[in-house]
């Protein structure tokens, strides 16, 4: 099991009466920050209204359009931020003393992308709905995700940490892939949900916060009602229920006033992600040095507090590099969300294992299967994904026929057929190039040994996707080898940070994931900003890279993917007796001689290369690198001779059914490869954890 050190260390009972005097000192002094960054952030705007006119204002000697200017915009967007950071920071808060793990918040918990996912389907469908019921449609999004995650990371006693953000993880994704495909399929119904899903205080009028503002206080105060029950669980549920606490019925409480107040947040201003992590950790570490502040009855209004704190200093913080007239595409929660992950990749970083308990039972697979039953299995697949391929080819908005690929191949087809054929297999004009869809599924390689290591949790997907977005959009004519060769770069580069962030005296599995996890978190909002500042209303581009797809993409593209898989697949193959003896423990490798570091790092360098080649073709398809290995090892053990070529052909037969459904089931509309691949991947990484659950309970 992961533990964390020293934030999850389990803090002392706090005094029944706290010490007035630091705790009145602590919240004067957050207090008058957040004037002070109050009064900064009305400064700034798209009209010319300043410090000077402010002052006239309170002097009486301003003109009459000074006070509308703040009434209109500046004002909501001040008292939004003020609103919707208590209410993340005390949701947070309360998250975290539940799940007793300071990396719990909604964001970890998937309650936010819960909440956003209930909304965005309520507007998908044409459906109107006033504040109070869209809030409760929020409500039940972030109680259904809430639940299947703690459900998940459930097992053996306390919460394992790494199976808490992995389970949050994987449910935030798949929330947030069909988040997208709502939005591709539904695009004038869900217009500019796309920036709003990633926090928008741009607030016309006080009326949707002044329905939410009584909610919010009623929640805090239910809270704050029940803090000293929350004390004494820190003493564990035994010794709670012996002194008279009763343990769910708290946890129940806690967990439904924490909900209700990610969803008022997410239904006033989207989701604002990480403040619920960033905001409770400023406030424990605070409460470090002065103890008084420990007891929920005075933390939690405190890291309400700090979350406002959080909120408007973000939002200055972007207004002021940017500008006011930039800001307004940029959403908020795009920097929170930077600055939050960074604060998760601070706290992962303590993490370690307590040995092979955190190595889930999905790690071991089947008993390695006969060199007959083996060569059936891949006959089988290698067929299966021959006819994927060729299934790929027949089907679309236009159904097609054996015959007409014959006839294309022959050059007899007409031009309407032909361009049909050539835009699902692009070819040279000198003949067909077949290798394109197996190349696809050959890019995504997971960790050799870490088994939900993979390469979009490890940041590699996120750092490729960096390179290749920023060149294009600064460079949009350069060519393959050149987007192919940024994307490696960005790629290898998010790869040594997630590694060197994660060394402390060796590499620990647990942090390896939790920080690349957090790095993957900036990496996502890095892309999501380089977009919607260079061009904020081309959703479609955005969905280009965010989400993957095919659509559009030629022949030369795939000439960098070919070389990296000529280059690094017979590099993999040739270590393949390494990588099975990393797979087993630290110790093992050592003694045989392996040079554990050396070889872990350059195997790890060759999937990251892999992968940021995929990456620059068709942009981030997450888990084809977890779930083909894992499939793989069911199938033919855990020997990597065997699992290898299982995990291409695997890989190959996954994506070409996912380029092929997105292209048929709403045609002529076509679903990204990326999103399906998320839709499938997801359900699997789920049943994954909960089979690690049963097994650990």
């Amino acid at each position: 099991m992961s533990t964390l050190s020293p934030p999850a260390r389990p803090e002392a009972p706090a005094p029944r009466a706290p010490r007035l005097l630091p705790t009145a000192a602590a919240f004067t002094i957050a207090v008058g920050a957040l004037v002070a960054l109050a009064a900064l952030h009305l400064t700034q705007g798209t009209s010319e209204v300043d410090a000077g006119d402010l002052l006239a204002l309170v002097s009486g000697n301003a003109d009459a359009g000074v006070w509308h200017v703040l009434q209109g915009a500046r004002l909501p967007r001040l008292a939004g931020a003020v609103l919707v950071g208590i209410a993340l920071g005390a949701s947070g808060v309360l998250l975290q003393s539940v799940a007793r793990n300071p990396l719990a918040s909604p964001d970890t918990l998937a309650v936010n992308a819960g909440a956003y996912l209930a909304v965005t389907a309520v507007a998908a469908f044409g459906i109107t709905l006033p504040f109070v019921s869209g809030l409760g449609v929020a409500f039940i999004g972030a109680l259904l995700t809430a639940g299947l995650v703690l459900a998940l990371s459930a097992g053996g006693g306390e919460s394992a940490t790494t199976r808490l953000i992995l389970a949050g993880s994987a449910t935030a994704m798949a929330a947030n892939s069909l988040v997208s495909l709502l939005i591709l399929l539904f695009q004038e119904e869900t217009t500019g949900l796309f920036a709003w899903g990633s926090g928008s205080l741009n607030l016309a009028g006080f009326h949707s916060m002044a329905q939410a503002a009584p909610l919010v206080v009623l929640a805090v105060a239910a809270a704050m009602l029940w803090a000293p029950r929350l004390d004494l669980l820190r003493l564990g549920d035994d010794t709670a229920s012996s002194l008279g606490v009763h343990v769910r019925r708290t946890r129940t409480v806690a967990v439904v006033c924490s909900l209700l107040l990610a969803a008022c947040a997410v239904t006033i201003a989207g989701p604002i992600g990480f403040v619920g992590l960033a905001a409770p950790v400023i406030a424990r570490q605070i409460a470090r040095r002065f103890p008084s502040l420990l007891a929920h009855r005075v933390l939690i209004p405190f890291a309400a507090l700090c979350g406002a704190l959080v909120i408007v200093a973000a939002d200055l913080a972007i207004r002021a590099i940017l500008g006011a007239d930039k800001s307004i595409e940029i959403p908020v929660g795009v920097t929170t969300t930077i600055l939050g992950a960074a604060v998760m990749v601070w706290l992962a970083r303590t993490v370690t294992s307590a040995g092979s308990e955190d190595r889930p039972a999905i790690l071991h697979g089947a008993a390695n299967r006969s060199r007959t039953a083996f060569v059936l299995i891949v006959t089988g697949l290698a067929a299966a994904s021959l006819g994927a391929l060729f299934a790929g080819m027949l089907s679309g908005d236009t159904m097609l026929l054996g015959g007409d690929l014959l006839n294309w191949v022959a050059g007899k087809t007409g031009a309407s057929y032909t361009w049909i054929i050539e835009q699902r297999y692009p070819r040279p004009r000198r003949g067909p190039r077949r290798r394109r869809p197996r190349l696809r599924g050959r890019g995504h390689a997971g960790h050799p040994a870490q088994p939900l290591a993979e390469p979009g949790l490890l940041g590699v997907t996120a750092g490729a996707g960096i390179g290749a977005v920023t060149l294009i959009t600064w460079a949009p004519s350069s060519g393959a080898w050149a987007v192919t060769g940024v994307a490696a770069v960005g790629g290898l580069g998010a790869f040594a940070l997630v590694y060197a962030l994660a060394w402390r005296g060796g590499l620990d599995t647990s942090r390896l994931v939790l920080v690349g996890i957090g790095v993957w978190s900036i990496g996502m909002a890095a892309i999501t900003l380089i977009i919607l500042a260079s061009d904020p209303w081309n959703t479609p581009k955005a969905m280009t890279w965010l989400s993957g797809t095919t659509y559009g993409r030629t022949s030369d593209r795939l000439i960098p993917l070919l070389a990296a898989i000529v280059v690094v697949l017979p590099l993999i193959i040739a270590h393949r007796k390494e990588i099975d003896l990393l797979a087993l423990d630290d110790d093992t490798p050592r003694t045989l001689g392996v040079r554990l570091e050396r070889t872990r790092l350059l195997l790890l360098g060759a999937a990251a290369v892999l992968t940021a080649a995929a990456v620059a073709v068709v942009g981030v398809i997450g888990f084809v690198g977890l779930v083909a290995p894992h499939l793989a090892r069911g199938l033919v053990g855990s020997r990597h001779s065997r699992v290898l070529p299982v995990s291409i052909f695997l890989g190959v037969l996954l994506v070409s059914l996912a380029d092929t459904l997105g292209r048929t089931v709403i045609a002529p509309a076509q679903i990204p490869a990326g999103l399906v691949c998320s839709l499938i991947g997801t359900p699997y990484f789920v049943w994954l954890l909960w089979r690690t659950r049963t097994r650990s309970a």
